[in-house]
């Protein structure tokens, strides 16, 4: 019976040394752990929050713009969020590597954004940092438009179409950083990934740009080794 139990002692820690323990970053009560960067809310405290949490979600009610963002910074993960535009369709996404604030346009932390625009979701966005991808210039237009700041090509297409679900549904989205490289999924559909990221750390901010958007899940997976990068 000792040598059974030791077994799966043993059994237990060899386990627990592969397997990550995943991190939820939502509470489901408040928003602790991030904050707030909404640049009408510096001009005039009347203004109220576009984060909120209701009915056990976190909710982006879409204006005023700006974002939220993690208090920690975060390198080597699997992001997992589960998210859905309750009302209309719209914009919104998850930015990644986040690091100084209205960097871009006086709102948009530098950061490499994925996108959640309905229709678009997967997308890159180069926010004054960059990232290459297959098919550079099929996706991201002439090499001479390309850019990371104000009026250049920062856009870098998804891989594929229709790998959203209907409007007003869950979508899953699971985003891989590891090192320099940058993988996306869309309801378990590989829709872009890219390498030479100029970043490879940085907070995690979630957009209020325009839509209302819920999400009930935001979970991050540290990855230890390449070996345990999401497949």
């Amino acid at each position: 019976m000792n040598n059974i139990f030791f077994l799966l002692v043993l059994a237990s820690t060899l386990f627990s040394g592969i397997a990550p323990k995943s991190i939820s970053l939502f509470n489901g009560r408040d928003l602790s752990g991030w904050h707030i960067d909404v640049p009408e809310m510096d001009k005039d405290p009347n203004v109220k929050s576009p984060f909120i949490v209701r009915d056990g979600k976190l909710v982006s009610l879409g204006t005023p713009n700006g974002h939220l963002i993690t208090d920690k910074t975060y390198k080597n993960y699997v992001l997992e969020l589960e998210y859905r535009f309750a009302a209309e369709p719209g914009n919104c996404g998850v930015l990644v590597h986040a690091s100084t604030p209205r960097a871009l346009y006086s709102m948009f932390p530098k950061s490499i954004e994925v996108q959640m625009m309905h229709e678009n979701a997967g997308d890159f966005w180069c926010i004054v940092e960059d990232i290459s991808v297959p098919d550079m210039e099929s996706r991201r237009g002439p090499k001479e438009e390309w850019g990371i700041t104000e009026g250049k090509q920062r856009r870098i297409v998804n891989l594929t179409d229709g790998s959203e679900k209907p409007l007003g549904e869950w979508n899953k989205m699971k985003i891989e950083c590891l090192g320099s490289s940058i993988k996306v999924w869309v309801n378990d559909e590989l829709v872009n990934q890219g390498f030479n990221s100029t970043a490879e750390e940085g907070h995690i901010a979630l957009q209020a740009e325009g839509s209302e958007v819920e999400f009930r899940k935001v979970e991050l997976t540290p990855i230890k080794s390449k070996k345990q990068s999401w497949r």
